[in-house]
């Protein structure tokens, strides 16, 4: 009996998502938890497991942006054929004009390689995927002699590494008789990692091998992004093109404004190296300066529930629960991992959540669950030697704060000028929610907070 493939909703906030990569070819056969396509949400890439074992059958090309809830694929028993109209390669929204050829449909782009001899001596074309090609190139490959398993024949990336496997010190080792089967991304990952799947315990059916089975063995690489160049043309697709459509619809849907305040840190410069001190043989950990705002922050929203909101057809609704987003800086773009209660943490639980969080951002392994429901945001760039900026709002929050570096000031004592730890918040709101003297008094509540931070310890 044919199953559907769904696009999943990942995340209250999913409407659509962009089929990055499909990770298996065409009428192959795949087991249950093996992943079938790369994923991108208005949050997070992600892989996509299969609910149910069969043949695959795409119905929709890599590259497509469809609603969640679509069918986009079948998984088929043998000889079974897809059912209804759906069965039918969906193209639209590919981009293929009149007279272009479709993206093809084993998740590569449509491309043949250069013209060579075809075996009656005539000219033919070699099919073969773009990301096959430039496999062949780096390994000095002759794309002739290998076996393409793709639609019509077509050559594949995989085929290339088979190839490469099959030959005398070649760059796969082969999984013994009676060893766990895998799939391509499975081999793709084992070949990153350094790790000999011949050596790996499959704990999926018939002892398949699958990606957790090597997530237990080590963790994932850190994301990286090549340095762009003057000339590049960087497309507005996934990551990127999220954040430019959220950030340019927030800014036309509410009316934002800006205040700046400038907050005493000495307090908590010296409290923070009294901790080192003091915790040094601890398991506690030090808490950064933005531990201490993003408690601060917290806080101050229990006194001030006009921050903690979203603005809805019917009226603004004051949210119960104070979740805090904080923003990361990652590869092509940045990502808000959401600390649950926060205000229920103590500072220590908040150091060690916000390092846990902000390290599976930047290295990939965050999952949707933990970038959804913030309900108000903190982003700091005084990393980067920014006094004051003006950040914009995520949707469905009401207010978002900005830190800048921390940077010397003056207070003036008798007279006599007073050395001092200072920085500026920069808080943007929602002026349809929030007015101007209560966004003030926020962040008066959150200076006076840093000045006496010993409360927020707790």
């Amino acid at each position: 009996m044919a199953v559907e493939v769904l696009l999943p909703k990942i995340g209250l906030t999913m409407q659509e998502g962009t089929i990055d990569e499909w990770l298996v070819p065409v009428g192959a056969a795949v087991a249950e938890g093996d992943a079938l396509l790369r994923l991108a949400t208005d949050k997070v890439d992600v892989d996509v497991e299969a609910e149910a074992g069969g043949l695959f059958h795409p119905v929709v090309p890599a590259g497509v942006t469809v609603p969640t809830g679509s069918v986009i694929g079948w998984l088929l028993a043998e000889g079974e054929q897809p059912p209804g109209p759906a069965g039918a390669p969906m193209l639209a929204g590919s981009g293929a004009g009149a007279g272009a050829s479709p993206p093809a449909l084993d998740g590569t782009d449509t491309g043949v390689a250069p013209p060579v001899p075809s075996a009656d001596g005539t000219a033919g074309r070699l099919l073969s995927s773009p990301n096959a090609r430039r496999v062949a190139t780096a390994a000095d490959v002759d794309l002739t002699a290998v076996r393409g398993t793709g639609p019509g024949g077509r050559i594949v990336s995989e085929d290339v590494e088979e190839f490469l496997a099959s030959l005398p010190g070649g760059l796969g080792t082969p999984v013994p008789p009676g060893g766990g089967s895998f799939s391509p991304l499975v081999r793709k990952l084992a070949k990153e990692r350094g790790i000999d799947l011949s050596e790996v315990n499959g704990t999926g059916p018939g002892g398949r091998i699958r990606r957790s089975d090597l997530e237990a063995i080590t963790p994932a690489p850190p994301c990286r992004d090549s340095a762009p160049r003057p000339g590049d043309v960087l497309p507005l697709t996934g990551m990127r093109g999220t954040i430019a459509a959220r950030m340019h619809a927030s800014l036309q849907e509410m009316a934002q404004l800006t205040h700046g305040y400038e907050v005493r840190m000495d307090a908590v410069v010296s409290l923070r190296d009294r901790l080192k001190e003091e915790w040094a043989d601890s398991d506690l950990p030090v808490p950064s300066l933005n531990d201490f705002l993003l408690k601060a922050a917290a806080l101050a929203l229990r006194e001030h529930p006009l921050l903690n909101a979203t603005v809805r057809e019917d009226g603004i609704h004051l949210l119960d629960g104070i979740h805090l987003g904080f923003a990361v800086a990652v590869p092509g773009g940045l990502m808000v991992p959401v600390i649950e209660d926060a205000v229920e943490l103590p500072l220590p639980g908040i150091a060690r959540r916000s390092k846990a969080l902000a390290q599976a951002a930047r290295e990939g392994r965050i999952s949707p669950a933990q970038l959804e429901g913030a309900t108000f945001t903190v982003t700091s760039l005084g990393g980067y030697g920014v006094d004051f900026f003006t950040p914009v709002i995520n949707p469905g929050n009401v207010a978002i704060l900005g830190v800048g570096r921390l940077r010397d000031g003056v207070e003036w004592a008798d007279d006599r000028p007073l050395r001092t730890r200072v920085l500026t918040l920069s808080l943007t709101f929602d002026h349809r929610a929030v007015d101007g003297a209560p966004a003030a008094e926020y962040l008066r509540t959150v200076a006076e907070l840093l000045r006496k931070p010993l409360r927020l310890l707790v």
